[in-house]
């Protein structure tokens, strides 16, 4: 079994792949952007840029999960997911509501993708 860790820390790895599988952490805004349109397009960017890292892209999402502050936001990230994925390469997703860990953050995503 072959088991690559991106960015290991103490407490968790930004990524890990395995049999080519790409495990990624989940990710939140880098922004001090307070609307859920800019703080979604800044973790997409983190997405891509992590997946580019681990020879990967959009298009092999496997699985996503999204945690929302405030399903109010639902329709607006909504807008913002779907302009980013490729068209017929949805991912399984769920969505929730969640207390995030800084109250800043209305949003963070977790993903898994083929390498």
């Amino acid at each position: 079994m072959s088991l690559q860790r991106i960015d290991p820390a103490s407490r968790y790895s930004e990524a890990v792949i395995v049999n080519g599988l790409i495990f990624c952490a989940g990710m939140v805004p880098d922004t001090a952007a307070n609307d859920i349109k800019s703080q979604t397009e800044n973790v997409l960017s983190q997405v891509d840029a992590l997946l580019e890292r681990c020879f990967s892209d959009k298009g092999k999402l496997v699985d996503a999960t999204i945690f929302l502050a405030d399903l109010a936001d639902y329709a607006t990230m909504n807008q913002v997911w779907d302009a980013w994925l490729p068209a017929g390469k949805a991912p399984a997703r769920t969505t929730v509501a969640a207390k995030l860990a800084d109250p800043h953050w209305k949003i963070e995503i977790k993903i898994v993708a083929a390498q």
